[in-house]
């Protein structure tokens, strides 16, 4: 009888679930989308009582799906976005809305810590810098704005240490989620109430539950999970891990020599250290899924979703030609544009910026003569312009590697990941998978049932991925030019960003 595992993938809009046998052939999939709340500006967040439902419906329909006993599932795992905060209450429900990682809200408060020369004094612990989404800057905004829910809360949680929690009654801190949350102290990894405490949320100390490792069992399917999910009471749940580790190991991120690149809401461009980078060159330090490494990040919320939103926005009424889907017909209208017959700029700051605090979307260089085309080519190429910031940084403390492996929404568009080879002058690597955070969980949940030791031989039997797309040379010294105009036009307006007010 043939056996798998289940991956469940929380993005901050939608939860997906897919299931895989132990080839990582992908079965079936299931997914829904949750709705984003913004009482305010700046503020994203989601009722907590939905995420979990949705999991728990995309579990079932995936079974019935695939036509998969859940009798057979050997275990599932979770992987979510980092960031962001999902508190659970005293009183046994969410103490609060889940509030996602691309919320800013709290950007005062790693201003303050950085002004006051608390982050110089703890970066030797938190080996990372402080971000306003992070959950160390949102408990400190709720400490000062909402005391009777910072008070409330008994557990401190990521999304998917919530969903986890959820499915067995058993609360955790994975490492890989929470050494990005500012709370950790990664070199040691372990909790500091005396940290928290120079951060002024030494009360937070009790609020975090054990650290456990990806692979780690961490409970198994309670009764009430296996009513809604359809999977028998005690099934095994893995601990799962940050998205971004999931698709990491999922396209075997298992050597040093290796740099990822995932573009997806967030633009996050990573790989592995058996030391962080403390240099000051290098954003994040956290906890990787492989116990020994850390994941040297750098990243920002200017990826992909940028697309989406001007396909929600301005191109709801599109007439597709017949024979064709949107994103098929979106890439025919990018490539019609050459780059070089294109001189308008997009930057992707629609949910953040990684040039300016303040920074925000913008195109730059339209006229009368270009159309939609040429907008989403801007898009596109605007993105990638982001993603190369990053990587140029990741570059600086390592050598360049032999290819870039590529993951996120952006691979399943041939044109842009052949713009990403062109833009980066290197090599691309996508794997054959749709769920790429799915297949790292459901590897991370083969290793918990001890169908295999480690992450690198689960990538032995479950990678498989594709050829690599080469940069094409001419192409190479066009990007060249218009990302040193992108980067030009990028510094030029952080004078006007720095003037509203938030």
């Amino acid at each position: 009888m043939a056996k798998y595992v289940i991956g469940l993938d929380n993005g901050g809009t939608s939860t997906k679930a897919a299931i895989f046998d132990l080839s990582g052939k992908e079965i079936a999939t299931a997914g829904k989308q949750t709705k984003v709340i913004t009482p305010k500006s700046g503020y994203t967040e989601r009722d907590m009582e939905e995420l979990w439902l949705a999991n728990c419906d995309c579990v079932k329909r995936a079974l019935e799906k695939a036509g998969v006993d859940g009798k057979d599932v050997l275990g599932i795992a979770v992987c979510g976005h980092g960031k962001g905060l999902y508190p659970w209450g005293k009183d046994d429900k969410p103490a609060y809305n889940g509030i996602i990682s691309t919320d800013s809200r709290a950007w005062k408060y790693p201003q303050k810590w950085y002004e006051e020369g608390i982050h110089a004094k703890l970066h030797d612990q938190i080996c990372q810098e402080f971000m306003a989404c992070q959950q160390v800057a949102l408990l400190a905004w709720l400490k000062d704005n909402r005391r009777d829910v910072y008070d409330n809360i008994k557990y401190v949680f990521s999304v998917k240490d919530y969903v986890r929690f959820r499915l067995t009654g058993e609360a955790y801190c994975e490492a890989t989620d929470i050494s990005g949350s500012g709370l950790m102290d990664v070199k040691n990894a372990r909790f500091d109430k005396g940290m928290l405490e120079e951060l002024g949320i030494g009360e937070v100390y009790d609020k975090l539950a054990p650290i456990k490792y990806s692979y780690d069992l961490c409970g198994k399917i309670t009764k009430e999970a296996a009513e809604l999910t359809g999977l028998p009471e005690g099934t095994p749940v893995a601990g799962g891990m940050f998205d971004i580790d999931a698709c990491a190991v999922a396209v075997d991120l298992t050597s040093p020599e290796r740099l990822c690149t995932i573009a997806g809401t967030w633009s996050i461009n990573e790989y592995i250290s058996d030391v962080p980078v403390m240099d000051g060159s290098i954003a994040m330090n956290s906890l990787f899924a492989m116990p020994g490494y850390y994941l040297v990040e750098e990243c920002s919320a200017t990826s992909s979703g940028n697309l989406e939103w001007f396909i929600e926005n301005c191109m709801q009424n599109e007439e597709i030609p017949e024979g064709s889907n949107l994103y098929e017909h979106i890439n025919h209208l990018v490539d019609s544009v050459q780059p070089e017959d294109s001189d308008v700029y997009f930057l992707p700051f629609l949910y953040g910026s990684n040039a300016h605090p303040f920074g925000k979307g913008a195109f730059v260089g339209l006229t009368t003569y270009h159309d939609k085309a040429h907008m989403l080519r801007a898009i596109y190429e605007g993105v990638t312009y982001s993603h190369r910031t990053h990587i140029d940084k990741l570059l600086s403390s390592r050598e360049r590697p032999e290819a870039i492996r590529m993951a996120g929404g952006a691979v399943n568009s041939k044109v842009w990941v052949q713009m990403f080879a062109d833009v980066l002058g290197c090599p691309i690597e996508t794997v054959d998978a749709k769920e790429l955070g799915a297949l790292g969980c459901g590897m991370a949940a083969a290793i918990a049932a001890g169908v295999y030791k480690d992450y690198k031989e689960a990538a032995k039997y479950m990678v498989h991925p594709s050829e690599r797309v080469y940069p094409n040379a001419e192409r190479m010294a066009v990007y060249q030019k218009k990302y040193e105009k992108y980067c030009a036009v990028s510094k030029a307006l952080d004078t006007v960003w720095g003037q509203f007010e938030v």
